[in-house]
């Protein structure tokens, strides 16, 4: 299976992007977790992203706040998908991460999920992969059974109380 690398913009957005992380391991799924700035080591974007694939990753997962610019950065530099995390770092509400990681030009995709959504970065991920990893497929498929039966099961209970 390939592995998934996690890139976060600054060790302050770590808070947000160990959801992330617990997911992916939860599902089995090799992790390498980094932090890279597109602006302050953008040779280390450069050089980790542009030998990921060759490195035995299948997706890229960036973290950034404010300007946000890593997602994009990391995409200019592979072929493989990018998943931006807009993390919520400032007086904007997130807001300004989040447009910088959705906002990228024609020819460079980001996968873009919601301010400080890690949880379905990862799994979005683990979808990915999926693709090709039946067994992995089969976890999804699962797990949202269970979500699914949760939330039957409070409609029952709140059902019955009214």
């Amino acid at each position: 299976m390939k592995k998934v690398a996690v890139i976060m913009g600054s060790s302050s957005d770590l808070g947000v992007v160990e959801k992330c992380i617990n997911t992916l391991s939860d599902y089995g799924i090799e992790t390498e977790v980094h932090v890279y700035s597109a602006h302050r080591t953008p040779d280390k974007v450069q050089a980790f992203c542009s030998k990921a694939r060759e490195n035995g990753f299948g997706v890229i997962i960036a973290a950034a706040g404010k300007a946000a610019h890593l997602a994009g950065v990391c995409a200019s530099w592979t072929t493989l998908p990018v998943i931006g995390i807009p993390v919520k770092a400032s007086e904007l509400d997130g807001m300004d991460a989040l447009l910088a990681t959705v906002q990228m030009p024609s020819g460079i995709p980001v996968a873009t999920v919601a301010i400080n959504g890690a949880a379905n970065a990862a799994l979005l991920a683990v979808q990915i992969l999926a693709v090709e990893d039946a067994a992995l497929a089969e976890k999804l498929q699962s797990a949202r059974k269970v979500g699914a039966d949760t939330v039957l099961a409070a409609d029952r209970e709140i059902a019955g109380r009214y």
